[in-house]
């Protein structure tokens, strides 16, 4: 099989293409959570900003995983650029980061492809998009030695019907204790800028509002109910833009045999709004976690 390197296309940019830089920040950021890392961590919900707004904050979910019964690592993002009503596989066998390479898994990636479901996606799309690709040096670096693949999903517009069908169809990975899922989501885009004003004035100040807004979603994903974060988000549309991931999980979540329960450890937001002219983006970091 050829080899297919998708390139670290937001290093130097969103994030450093410094190795040495890169690596010093990320532990540094990892340090601080204080976290304990956990076997029964078996999945986290983080966001995708440039590492100067969001990195630190993703540091509460990727700071929780215990690499070393860990094998494989599933990828839920958002499409950003390219519309597809379908979930897409990579063509990459590899994925570079400043800090260690991601190989894909080629039989597990295959074997989705064999559903007939999933969609191949070209690598300029691949490379354009930066949702799964802001958590990659994360996972290089909490999994620095050990040997893990990774097995990259782009979720795109799905309606109700296939988000459910997605999540029956990648349930019975979640019953593999070796696998782990990344799931890729800032929170609310508040602003004329991302058309999305929405204040409810009972809260106080406009990022008080937002707050509120986004902690009213999180608690529905702490719930784990699919349907009831389809109809918060019907209701006040809040600009999660890995909405769709995130509902495929909960979806999985829910026919998986194992009982895993998602809990928030971080929210912030990358300024704090108090006017009409102002704009903002929450990003909110989640563990996905066995219950014993």
């Amino acid at each position: 099989m050829e080899r297919v390197i998708r390139r670290a296309s937001h290093a130097g940019t969103w994030y450093s293409d410094n190795a040495n830089k890169l690596g010093e920040e990320l532990d540094g950021w990892l340090r601080e959570t204080g976290l304990t890392k956990s076997p029964d961590v078996r999945g986290v919900i983080a966001p995708h900003a440039g590492y100067s707004y969001s990195g630190r904050s993703a540091a509460f979910a990727f700071g929780n995983i215990d690499p070393s019964n860990i094998s494989r690592v599933f990828l839920l993002g958002p499409s950003h650029h390219y519309y597809t009503p379908r979930c897409a596989l990579s063509r990459a066998t590899v994925y570079k980061t400043p800090v260690g390479d991601l190989p894909i898994d080629s039989e597990v990636n295959e074997e989705l492809r064999a559903t007939g479901k999933f969609e191949l996606m070209d690598l300029n799309v691949d490379e354009a998009e930066h949702s799964m690709e802001m958590h990659l040096p994360y996972l290089a670096r909490v999994f620095n030695g050990w040997p893990v693949k990774i097995v990259p999903i782009l979720v795109g517009a799905l309606n109700s019907e296939n988000e459910a069908m997605y999540g029956r169809l990648l349930a019975k990975y979640v019953d593999d204790p070796k696998n782990f899922f990344s799931v890729s989501s800032d929170f609310c885009h508040w602003g004329s800028r991302f058309n999305y004003t929405y204040y409810d004035k009972k809260h106080g100040a406009i990022y008080k509002s937002i707050e509120a807004l986004d902690r009213m979603g999180m608690d529905i994903i702490e719930i784990g109910d699919p349907d009831a974060f389809k109809k918060y988000l019907s209701e006040f549309d809040n600009t999660i833009c890995g909405r769709h991931p995130i509902s495929v999980f909960l979806h999985m979540l829910r026919k998986c045999t194992t009982k895993i329960k998602i809990n928030f450890l971080r929210y912030e937001q990358s300024s704090q709004c108090k006017s009409m002219r102002d704009s903002s983006v929450s990003y909110a970091s989640a563990a996905a976690k066995v219950e014993t």
